[in-house]
């Protein structure tokens, strides 16, 4: 299985919207992001030039109901 990717906060806002979610709106330097039909939102931090952390990342990943693996390709794309 290929590792999580280290990357800034933004990096990782793109991947989460390519899997269907969307920016509901921004509070101080954390995007907020909602899937339609659903009760649960992401909170991703976005700080210039700091990596976000991969216990976070693991966090919300399975809070999207994805896999590392699915998370990765929609990273990729």
């Amino acid at each position: 299985m290929p590792k999580l990717p280290r990357a800034s906060g933004d990096k990782h806002v793109s991947a989460f919207k390519a899997a269907g979610w969307h920016i509901n709106h921004i509070e101080g330097s954390h995007y907020i992001l909602t899937k339609e039909n659903s009760e649960i939102h992401l909170s991703i931090p976005v700080h210039k030039n700091k990596i976000l952390g991969i216990g976070l990342l693991k966090k919300l990943i399975a809070k999207a109901g994805l896999t590392n693996d699915q998370y990765i390709k929609y990273y990729n794309k």
